[in-house]
């Protein structure tokens, strides 16, 4: 197989990835929240949503990232040099990162399908946006590599994820009060 081509299906296996976790974590918000409704729409939303993550988890997000982690080291093979740059183990470590966010999806998804009044709505939202730091931090690594220093990426990932923050509490105290956290 061409460079190029396992360079495209890695890329292809990343955005499948990130568009998977983007939606499980909403999922997982619209079904904490469902477990506050009153009868029968509790029981119709949460059986909905239990449907809906699992077909994400198990055939999108799981194979996505398994692929990722598959092309991810076969274009490592294909191009060792890649090794003998700094920004690519940060880019490693990040990916590191992605994996345990990936971990703490599934043990999310294992305990909502049991308990889904065990988390709130603002923890899930705050959660929902990790990806998307992940995400851009990722892509600005790759794409800029040396050419930013460590000291401005590491505060702009901070400050992106402090603005995240503010706009998810932001959203909370607008909500109206009768609605669930």
């Amino acid at each position: 197989m061409t460079l190029d081509i396992i360079r495209a299906l890695h890329i292809i296996f990343i955005v499948t990835w990130f568009a998977g976790l983007f939606y499980m974590f909403r999922l997982f918000v619209y079904h904490a929240e469902a477990g506050r409704k009153t009868e029968p729409a509790r029981s119709i939303l949460i059986d909905q949503y239990k449907i809906m993550e699992r077909r994400l988890w198990y055939f999108i997000t799981w194979p996505s990232c398994i692929l990722t982690l598959i092309a991810g080291p076969w274009l490592l093979i294909k191009l060792p040099e890649y090794l003998n740059q700094p920004w690519m183990y940060m880019k490693l470590f990040l990916v590191v990162l992605l994996i345990i966010y990936q971990l703490y999806g599934q043990k999310i998804f294992t305990q909502l399908k049991d308990n889904p009044r065990g988390y709130s709505s603002i923890k899930l939202r705050l959660l929902n946006e990790v990806a998307t730091v992940l995400l851009v931090a990722i892509v600005f690594l790759v794409v800029l590599k040396d050419s930013v220093s460590w000291l401005w990426g590491t505060l702009g990932i901070f400050g992106m994820a402090g603005i995240f923050t503010l706009i998810v509490y932001q959203y909370r105290r607008k909500r109206r009060p009768s609605e669930p956290e």
